[in-house]
């Protein structure tokens, strides 16, 4: 059985869109360079993950030349909140304090962190 599409990001989408919001409108060939200075991925691979991005409406195409160039359209703040409201209403029931509080208890957040976040949300109030 196939399995369900996402509408988050895999690793694998996470970082070639790691390296268009960093490095701007690459070709395929240019993600795949950039991408291999970490790890070696296929011209075929990152050009496949850039249509499923596509179809995400993460990134869009256009042609220059005879290559397409593929650029962001979700940027990395949207994403970000994107993926974090995914997190907290799949594992955390909607509550960022529960979030707050796993990330305390299982010690994910250093003291230094916490008073910066109190910081933080003292100034928002």
């Amino acid at each position: 059985m196939a399995r369900k599409k996402s509408p988050h990001l895999t690793d694998a989408e996470l970082r070639l869109m790691e390296v268009l919001w960093d490095k701007g409108p690459l070709t395929v060939a240019g993600v795949a360079e950039e991408i291999s200075a970490q790890s070696p991925l296929a011209y075929s691979t990152v050009l496949t993950t850039l249509r499923i991005l596509e179809n995400k409406g993460f990134v869009k195409h256009s042609k220059e030349g005879r290559a397409f160039v593929y650029r962001a359209v979700v940027g990395r703040e949207k994403a970000q909140a994107k993926a974090l409201t995914h997190i907290l209403s799949r594992f955390f029931a909607n509550s960022p304090e529960q979030l707050l509080l796993n990330l305390v208890q299982s010690r994910k957040i250093s003291a230094k962190e916490l008073d910066r976040l109190r910081k933080r949300i003292e100034e928002e109030q």
